[in-house]
């Protein structure tokens, strides 16, 4: 009787997960804290941070915890056909750096030009090499001068919340893509 009280109780500690708080797991502690992220961003971003909060945060209730994101700059320009073409810093939270570059087409109404400073937030990222893939999108725009948005992108179960702001003269609507690389490229497909 005694011993069954004893395997009970711990049947018990087992079954609901032991005392106090559980220790964080192993995808918790290899992705980046909202606080961490907002940060990171404001310090990238600098002066120009004007509603990056807001939009940080609606990030994070829309995707949760990223385990990297990309530091960088793009220079993009459109008259229906246009081009972009971008490099940054890729850091892991898990450990590690690396340049990246990016380049895409898009197609649409769309005017203008425009160079921005870009902070992409990587999510499901289980391997570096899953980056280096085209993920097509879709984007609005219209600015003078400069503007703060985020755009979303998914493929192959990586998703990326790229939170731009610019300088330029930019207006429209286009579908696209960025194709990320190992290495600069001229070539934007």
């Amino acid at each position: 009787m005694y011993l069954s009280r004893i395997v009970r109780g711990a049947l018990l500690i087992l079954f609901c997960g032991g005392i106090g708080a559980p220790p964080a797991s192993a995808a918790e502690r290899e992705t980046y804290s909202q606080n961490e992220v907002l940060a990171a961003a404001e310090n990238f971003f600098g002066g120009a941070s004007e509603g990056l909060g807001d939009i940080v945060e609606k990030v994070f209730k829309d995707h949760g915890q990223p385990n990297a994101y990309i530091a960088g700059e793009e220079a993009s320009g459109a008259i229906g056909i246009g081009v972009r073409y971008g490099k940054g810093r890729l850091s892991l939270k898990s450990g590690g750096n690396r340049d990246v570059y990016w380049q895409g087409p898009s197609i649409g109404f769309d005017l203008g030009g425009d160079a921005s400073k870009v902070f992409v937030l990587v999510y499901d990222l289980a391997n570096v090499d899953n980056l280096f893939q085209r993920f097509p999108g879709g984007e609005g725009s219209i600015y003078f001068v400069g503007g703060l948005g985020v755009q979303y992108l998914r493929s192959g179960g990586v998703t990326l919340a790229a939170i731009t702001t610019g300088a330029g003269l930019r207006a429209g609507v286009n579908v696209n893509y960025m194709h990320f690389t190992r290495e600069s490229s001229w070539n934007p497909f």
